[in-house]
């Protein structure tokens, strides 16, 4: 399926709400962005109402390669590491810090 490689060229400004609407929907915010969506009939759509502040350019997709498989190299078991790990102390905790004491001022009407 082809993709379509969208992008913004006049800004926004000046445009009703429904064309900003679909820009934001497009993924354009800034001037000279550019953004790549799927070719179909709803983005088609939104394209077609904005069509004086964007322009379309068509891209053709490569049918992609088939990687070769890479040999896995034979995993490496480390139990003796898993031992000192599960043998090693735990560190206590340092005790929580108390609050301090709000200071307590008298006002005018209680003396």
């Amino acid at each position: 399926m082809a993709t379509l490689k969208i992008t913004q060229i006049k800004s926004r400004i000046g445009s009703t709400a429904q064309q900003c609407k679909n820009l934001d929907a497009l993924g354009l915010r800034k001037i000279n962005q550019t953004v790549t969506h799927s070719d179909s009939a709803i983005i088609k759509g939104m394209v077609e109402r904005v069509k004086h502040l964007v322009t379309v350019e068509v891209v053709e997709e490569k049918p992609a390669k088939k990687a070769a498989p890479k040999a896995e190299a034979p995993a490496v078991e480390a139990p003796a590491v898993e031992a000192e790990v599960a043998e090693a102390p735990k560190a206590k905790k340092a005790p929580a810090k108390k609050p301090a004491a709000k200071k307590v001022t008298k006002t005018k009407k209680e003396e």
